[in-house]
């Protein structure tokens, strides 16, 4: 069975970090572009970060450059992202995101909830 869960959000405080992990199971993350993407309350889904394929490459959001990093362990078939000087605006609920031969396949989320 091919999915994504996701896991590591939760409650942390302006300039914070937190970890979030993607684990794939049914099929191998080395071979596919994996992204990470994120919704707020009230606002569509957006694009967070995605890393490619073997070789790979990343790519960010602006609002998020410098600030998070997305990798993969192909041995643990994980992606994270790795979250640093959070603000309230980087809210939402993350999900991981790829393509694959049965179609997209999205995660169910974990929340991150930035606040004082």
């Amino acid at each position: 069975q091919v999915q994504l869960v996701e896991s590591g959000g939760g409650p942390v405080q302006p300039g914070g970090s937190l970890r979030l992990s993607c684990a794939a199971s049914g099929f191998a993350v080395s071979g596919y572009s994996m992204s990470w993407y994120r919704q707020s309350p009230g606002k569509q889904r957006e694009f967070v970060a995605t890393i490619t394929g073997t070789p790979f490459t990343t790519n960010y959001a602006e609002s998020v450059k410098g600030r998070f990093a997305i990798s993969r362990d192909n041995a643990r078939n994980r992606v994270f992202l790795q979250m640093n000087s959070l603000k309230p605006d980087d809210t939402a609920v993350y999900y991981c995101h790829t393509s694959i031969w049965s179609g997209s396949l999205w995660g169910q989320g974990t929340q991150v909830t930035v606040s004082s």
